[in-house]
C-alpha cells in the first residue's frame, strides 16, 4: 500500500498593488486601438446631424472674441493687452480656454453616457474621460488655423520659440482639462448634481483666468495667488509662447504646473479607486 505523503498547506496572500502600479496604466496600452476608436466615435458623434459641422469649431471662438471685443475695446470698460490687437489677444486666451470647457462637457459625462458599455464589458474606464479630451484636440486645430489667418491680417509675428514653446503649454492644457475631467466624471456617477453645476463652474472659472484680459498689472503677491489658478498657467503660456506676452516661464508659471500635475494625480488615484463602484452604482 502506497504511503500517503503529507504536504503542509500553503498560504498564498495576495495584496493589492500600491502606489502608480495601482493605476494599472499598462491597460492603456493594451486597449490602445479602443481609445482611437473612441476619439473617433466622439468626434463623429459631436457634430451628427447638423448643419454647419466643423464649422462650430470656428464659430464660437470668434462669436465669443467679437463680443469680447465689443464689450472691453469699444465699450465702457477698457481692458489692457499688453500692446497686442484685442482680437489676437483674446482670441489667443479663448483656444486653451475652449479645449479646457470642452473637455470638461464632454468628459464628465462620459462614464454615465457610455453606460451600457461599462455593465456589460471590461475595458479600462479611463479611455472614456481620456478620449473624450483628446477628441476635442481636432477642435482646437481648426480654431488655431484661424488664428493664424487673424495674425497675418493684423501683422502680428509669432514669438521666436513658439515651435517648441507652444506644444508644452498644448500638454499642460490636456494635463489640466484631464485631471479636471477625471474628478468630474467619477463624482458624476454617483452625483448627478456635476451636471447641474458645470456650467456655474466653468462660467467663474472663466473670470478668475487670464483669458479677457491681462494678469501682468498685478502686484507679485497677487501673481502668485492667482497661479494657484492651472488655468492661469496655461493661458498665459500659450501667450507666451505664440506672441511673446508676458515674462515667460516664472515662479507663478511653475505653480500652476505643479497644480495641474497634482490635480492629474489626484484624479487618477480618485477614479480608480472608484472605478469598482461604477457598474453597481450607473
Amino acid at each position: 500500500m502506497t504511503e500517503l505523503i503529507k504536504h503542509e498547506p500553503t498560504t498564498i496572500y495576495i495584496k493589492p498593488p500600491k502606489g502608480f502600479a495601482a493605476l494599472n496604466l499598462r491597460d492603456l496600452w493594451i486597449y490602445r486601438e479602443l481609445v482611437f476608436f473612441m476619439i473617433w466615435r466622439d468626434i463623429k458623434v459631436r457634430y451628427k446631424q447638423t448643419m454647419l459641422g466643423a464649422l462650430w469649431a470656428i464659430i464660437q471662438p470668434v462669436l465669443t472674441m467679437l463680443v469680447f471685443n465689443f464689450l472691453f475695446t469699444r465699450g465702457v470698460i477698457k481692458v489692457q493687452s499688453d500692446g497686442i490687437p484685442y482680437p489676437i489677444f483674446s482670441y489667443t486666451g479663448l483656444l486653451p480656454w475652449g479645449l479646457f470647457v470642452a473637455a470638461l462637457n464632454s468628459a464628465s459625462r462620459s462614464l454615465t453616457s457610455n453606460h451600457n458599455m461599462i455593465t456589460k464589458i471590461y475595458f479600462p474606464r479611463l479611455i472614456l474621460p481620456i478620449a473624450s479630451v483628446l477628441g476635442g484636440l481636432v477642435d482646437f486645430v481648426i480654431a488655431f488655423i484661424v488664428l493664424i489667418g487673424m495674425m497675418v491680417y493684423f501683422k502680428v509675428s509669432p514669438a521666436w520659440n513658439v515651435l517648441w514653446t507652444l506644444p508644452l503649454f498644448l500638454i499642460l492644457a490636456i494635463v489640466t482639462a484631464l485631471g479636471v475631467s477625471l474628478w468630474l466624471a467619477a463624482i458624476n456617477v454617483q452625483y448627478r448634481d456635476v451636471n447641474y453645476a458645470l456650467p456655474f463652474l466653468t462660467q467663474f472659472w472663466l473670470f478668475i483666468t487670464p483669458v479677457i484680459y491681462s494678469s501682468a498689472g498685478f502686484s507679485e503677491k497677487m501673481q502668485l495667488a492667482y497661479s494657484l489658478n492651472p488655468m492661469a498657467g496655461v493661458v498665459n503660456g500659450f501667450r507666451w509662447a505664440l506672441l511673446g506676452s508676458g515674462n515667460g516661464p516664472d515662479t507663478s508659471l511653475w505653480v500652476s504646473v505643479t497644480i495641474s500635475f497634482l490635480i492629474l494625480f489626484g484624479g487618477l488615484f480618485y477614479f480608480r479607486n472608484m472605478e469598482k463602484t461604477f457598474a453597481d452604482t450607473i
